[in-house]
């Protein structure tokens, strides 16, 4: 736990000097308050723009940030200095991972403060599991990639998918019923519901499936790569 800790608050001070990943966590927040309490428009659904980007905000910044930390680390030889110190691979992912969802988390809070309290407790576990899946496809990503700039490009088409597809689905009957086999267009219908009778077994069906695919796929790719390969 002690090196976990210090995992944690290492990325804490880099993340405040790292520009790049510091906008991704309050990007998307920002723009909910003020599109909220800024744009309103005849007929438009109550709460449009909080759901929105509540899904992008899920399907992009937990996974770049994860795949960004881990590739910039490994490209600069930190993990290996880490690594030389006896902090282990799993006290590492741990660390990075329980920090980019507690920020997450912190972002997704200020963007509940537009919903009505009741929904509040609702809107955050359905965020907290959306994020925890994007963290492990973002530490796929990171492992595999070798450097930073290979991350960026392996990153932004996963990226593009799961937060986009879902706002598309939204204007496209076809792309709709692609985007129903992703974690982030079931995530979407449950905050359009936003009520634990609205969930329906296809929703927590989808989002399993995906969270194993994650979570398989992060093992085989740790195990062939390795956290330093």
């Amino acid at each position: 736990m002690r090196n976990i800790g210090v995992i944690i608050r290492k990325q804490l001070k880099d993340t405040i000097k790292n520009k790049t990943v510091l906008i991704q966590f309050v990007m998307f927040p920002v723009l909910t308050l003020i599109f909220e309490h800024a744009i309103s428009i005849p007929d438009m659904p109550e709460l449009f723009f909080t759901k929105l980007f509540s899904v992008m905000y899920m399907g992009m910044a937990p996974l770049t940030a994860v795949a960004a930390i881990i590739s910039e680390e490994k490209e600069k030889n930190t993990l290996r200095v880490l690594m030389m110190a006896n902090v282990k691979p799993w006290e590492y992912l741990a660390g990075i991972g329980i920090y980019v969802w507690t920020i997450c988390m912190a972002g997704a809070g200020v963007m509940a403060t537009s919903l009505p309290a009741g929904d509040v407790p609702f809107f955050l576990g359905v965020m907290a599991t959306g994020f925890l899946i994007s963290i492990a496809v973002g530490a796929c990503v990171g492992i595999a990639a070798p450097n930073q700039m290979v991350s960026t490009s392996m990153v932004m088409p996963v990226m593009l998918v799961f937060s986009f597809a879902p706002m598309l689905a939204m204007f496209n009957d076809k792309i709709e019923k692609v985007a129903k086999i992703f974690y982030t267009q079931q995530i979407r219908m449950l905050l359009n519901n936003m009520t634990l009778d609205g969930i329906r077994p296809e929703n927590i069906a989808v989002v399993a499936v995906n969270a194993v695919l994650a979570l398989i796929l992060f093992f085989a790719v740790f195990r062939r790569k390795g956290l330093e390969g």
